[in-house]
């Protein structure tokens, strides 16, 4: 099965909506994706806000062999640094309140004399 990462169709008429996903090639336009990986609004004001992205997913993706369309190519180009360092701070930030949650465990339980 050759896998793509390209954009598939949401919204209404006038007012487009993408979700970036890894779909089978042979799949239509707004056919049944295989994972969703991204989302792109082109109407939101802000171009910086316009994309969401998971960067470790797309990677995996390009590592067994999905290739990006021209657009999605473009997108991750400009956009995944960004979505990288979001994704670490995300992972620092569950680690710490797991740390504290362990810890917080740890303070709670009794002990027996």
């Amino acid at each position: 099965m050759a896998v793509r990462i390209r954009m598939k169709q949401m919204g209404r008429a006038h007012r487009h909506y993408y979700r970036i996903v890894a779909i089978d090639q042979r799949q239509p336009r707004d056919g049944r994706a295989i994972e969703e990986l991204g989302t792109y609004d082109p109407h939101v004001p802000n171009p910086d806000q316009s994309v969401t992205l998971r960067p470790a997913r797309i990677k995996y993706w390009q590592s067994v062999g999905a290739k990006p369309s021209e657009h999605c190519a473009a997108i991750f180009k400009k956009y995944m640094k960004k979505w990288e360092e979001i994704e670490a701070q995300e992972v620092v930030k569950s680690a710490e309140e797991a740390a504290k949650a362990a810890t917080a465990q740890t303070d709670a339980a009794p002990t027996q004399s």
